[in-house]
Protein backbone atom coordinates (compact mmCIF):
# COMPACT_ATOMS: atom_id res chain seq x y z
CA UNK A 1 0.00 0.00 0.00
CA UNK A 2 1.69 3.57 -0.91
CA UNK A 3 1.52 5.97 1.61
CA UNK A 4 -0.68 8.91 1.29
CA UNK A 5 2.02 12.10 0.88
CA UNK A 6 0.46 14.83 3.56
CA UNK A 7 0.22 18.51 2.07
CA UNK A 8 2.95 20.03 4.35
CA UNK A 9 5.62 17.51 3.38
CA UNK A 10 8.38 18.69 1.44
CA UNK A 11 9.36 16.79 -1.36
CA UNK A 12 13.64 17.27 -2.41
CA UNK A 13 14.15 16.20 -5.83
CA UNK A 14 17.84 15.83 -5.71
CA UNK A 15 19.77 15.47 -8.45
CA UNK A 16 23.37 14.59 -9.30
CA UNK A 17 24.09 15.82 -12.72
CA UNK A 18 26.00 14.06 -15.82
CA UNK A 19 25.75 13.91 -19.35
CA UNK A 20 25.85 10.35 -19.67
CA UNK A 21 24.14 9.36 -16.73
CA UNK A 22 21.91 11.50 -14.66
CA UNK A 23 20.94 10.44 -10.72
CA UNK A 24 17.91 11.60 -9.45
CA UNK A 25 16.05 11.06 -6.30
CA UNK A 26 13.11 12.08 -4.37
CA UNK A 27 12.65 12.25 -0.74
CA UNK A 28 9.94 13.07 1.16
CA UNK A 29 10.58 15.35 4.68
CA UNK A 30 7.65 14.76 6.41
CA UNK A 31 8.19 16.47 10.09
CA UNK A 32 11.25 14.48 11.47
CA UNK A 33 11.27 11.63 8.92
CA UNK A 34 12.56 11.35 5.95
CA UNK A 35 11.94 8.56 3.61
CA UNK A 36 12.78 7.96 -0.35
CA UNK A 37 9.72 8.17 -2.67
CA UNK A 38 11.75 7.13 -6.06
CA UNK A 39 15.27 7.21 -7.23
CA UNK A 40 16.57 6.59 -10.80
CA UNK A 41 19.12 7.27 -13.28
CA UNK A 42 18.08 8.86 -16.98
CA UNK A 43 21.31 7.71 -19.54
CA UNK A 44 21.51 9.07 -22.64
CA UNK A 45 23.49 7.22 -25.28
CA UNK A 46 26.66 8.01 -26.30
CA UNK A 47 25.80 7.96 -29.87
CA UNK A 48 23.54 10.46 -29.97
CA UNK A 49 24.20 14.85 -30.60
CA UNK A 50 24.81 16.54 -26.98
CA UNK A 51 21.52 18.49 -28.20
CA UNK A 52 20.02 15.47 -28.21
CA UNK A 53 20.86 13.78 -25.07
CA UNK A 54 20.42 17.59 -23.22
CA UNK A 55 16.87 17.03 -24.49
CA UNK A 56 16.48 13.47 -23.03
CA UNK A 57 17.84 14.64 -19.86
CA UNK A 58 15.16 17.72 -19.62
CA UNK A 59 12.10 15.76 -20.91
CA UNK A 60 13.37 12.91 -18.05
CA UNK A 61 13.28 15.51 -15.23
CA UNK A 62 10.29 17.43 -16.70
CA UNK A 63 8.06 14.02 -16.00
CA UNK A 64 9.67 13.74 -12.71
CA UNK A 65 8.42 17.47 -12.03
CA UNK A 66 5.17 16.85 -13.13
CA UNK A 67 4.83 13.55 -11.95
CA UNK A 68 6.01 14.14 -7.95
CA UNK A 69 5.57 17.99 -7.66
CA UNK A 70 9.01 18.18 -5.82
CA UNK A 71 8.82 22.02 -3.50
CA UNK A 72 12.51 22.23 -4.19
CA UNK A 73 15.30 21.03 -6.71
CA UNK A 74 18.79 20.36 -4.92
CA UNK A 75 22.18 19.71 -6.93
CA UNK A 76 25.27 19.68 -5.98
CA UNK A 77 27.72 22.86 -7.17
CA UNK A 78 30.02 22.51 -10.23
CA UNK A 79 33.76 21.64 -9.10
CA UNK A 80 36.15 22.11 -11.56
CA UNK A 81 37.72 19.09 -12.84
CA UNK A 82 40.87 18.52 -14.99
CA UNK A 83 38.91 16.92 -17.87
CA UNK A 84 37.61 20.23 -19.02
CA UNK A 85 35.37 18.49 -21.55
CA UNK A 86 33.36 16.74 -18.76
CA UNK A 87 32.99 19.85 -16.53
CA UNK A 88 31.65 21.66 -19.83
CA UNK A 89 28.81 19.28 -20.09
CA UNK A 90 28.36 19.14 -16.33
CA UNK A 91 27.35 22.79 -16.53
CA UNK A 92 25.52 22.04 -19.99
CA UNK A 93 22.98 19.60 -17.68
CA UNK A 94 22.87 21.77 -14.85
CA UNK A 95 21.82 24.43 -16.70
CA UNK A 96 18.93 22.47 -18.01
CA UNK A 97 17.88 21.59 -14.48
CA UNK A 98 18.25 25.26 -13.74
CA UNK A 99 16.20 26.19 -16.26
CA UNK A 100 13.71 23.50 -15.50
CA UNK A 101 13.61 25.03 -12.12
CA UNK A 102 13.13 27.87 -12.96
CA UNK A 103 9.96 26.82 -15.29
CA UNK A 104 8.61 25.13 -12.86
CA UNK A 105 8.95 27.93 -9.97
CA UNK A 106 10.81 25.72 -7.89
CA UNK A 107 13.12 26.96 -5.61
CA UNK A 108 16.83 25.43 -6.28
CA UNK A 109 19.49 24.90 -3.47
CA UNK A 110 22.83 24.14 -4.34
CA UNK A 111 25.63 22.63 -2.04
CA UNK A 112 29.57 22.13 -1.96
CA UNK A 113 30.75 18.47 -2.07
CA UNK A 114 32.60 19.81 1.34
CA UNK A 115 28.82 20.58 2.58
CA UNK A 116 27.72 18.06 1.35
CA UNK A 117 30.27 15.32 3.19
CA UNK A 118 30.16 17.76 6.59
CA UNK A 119 25.93 17.20 6.51
CA UNK A 120 25.68 13.81 6.32
CA UNK A 121 28.57 12.64 7.65
CA UNK A 122 29.87 15.15 10.02
CA UNK A 123 33.41 15.38 8.37
CA UNK A 124 33.64 17.49 4.95
CA UNK A 125 36.87 14.84 4.04
CA UNK A 126 34.69 11.84 4.53
CA UNK A 127 35.56 9.09 1.36
CA UNK A 128 32.50 8.27 -0.86
CA UNK A 129 31.79 5.31 0.78
CA UNK A 130 31.55 6.54 3.75
CA UNK A 131 29.12 9.16 2.48
CA UNK A 132 26.90 6.48 0.55
CA UNK A 133 26.17 4.51 3.95
CA UNK A 134 24.64 7.42 5.47
CA UNK A 135 22.82 7.54 2.96
CA UNK A 136 21.83 3.86 3.65
CA UNK A 137 21.39 4.57 7.20
CA UNK A 138 19.30 8.11 7.52
CA UNK A 139 16.86 6.44 5.22
CA UNK A 140 16.35 2.56 6.56
CA UNK A 141 17.65 1.22 3.30
CA UNK A 142 18.69 -2.38 3.15
CA UNK A 143 21.49 -1.29 0.96
CA UNK A 144 23.67 1.55 -0.79
CA UNK A 145 21.46 2.72 -3.50
CA UNK A 146 22.84 1.95 -7.12
CA UNK A 147 24.45 3.15 -8.85
CA UNK A 148 26.78 5.60 -7.46
CA UNK A 149 24.89 8.87 -9.26
CA UNK A 150 21.40 7.97 -7.19
CA UNK A 151 23.35 7.31 -4.02
CA UNK A 152 24.81 11.18 -4.67
CA UNK A 153 21.42 12.23 -5.42
CA UNK A 154 19.65 10.79 -2.43
CA UNK A 155 22.87 12.27 -0.60
CA UNK A 156 22.09 15.75 -2.22
CA UNK A 157 18.57 15.80 -1.16
CA UNK A 158 19.26 14.90 2.03
CA UNK A 159 21.48 18.10 2.72
CA UNK A 160 19.18 19.78 1.60
CA UNK A 161 16.74 19.00 4.14
CA UNK A 162 19.44 18.69 6.57
CA UNK A 163 20.25 22.46 5.28
CA UNK A 164 16.41 23.30 5.62
CA UNK A 165 16.23 22.00 9.59
CA UNK A 166 19.22 23.89 10.46
CA UNK A 167 17.81 27.24 9.26
CA UNK A 168 14.87 26.60 10.95
CA UNK A 169 16.45 25.76 13.79
CA UNK A 170 18.47 28.89 14.19
CA UNK A 171 15.70 31.31 13.38
CA UNK A 172 13.63 29.46 16.84
CA UNK A 173 17.04 30.26 18.34
CA UNK A 174 16.80 33.84 16.99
Amino acid sequence: MKKKRESKDAVILGIDPGFARLGYALVVESGRALRLLAASCVETPSGTSPAERLATIAAAIERVIRTHHPSVVAMEQLFFSTNQKTAIRVAEVRGVILLLAAKNGLPVFECTPLELKAALTGYGAAPKAQVQEMVKLLLRLPAVPKPDDVADAIAVALTCAASAKMRTAEQRRA
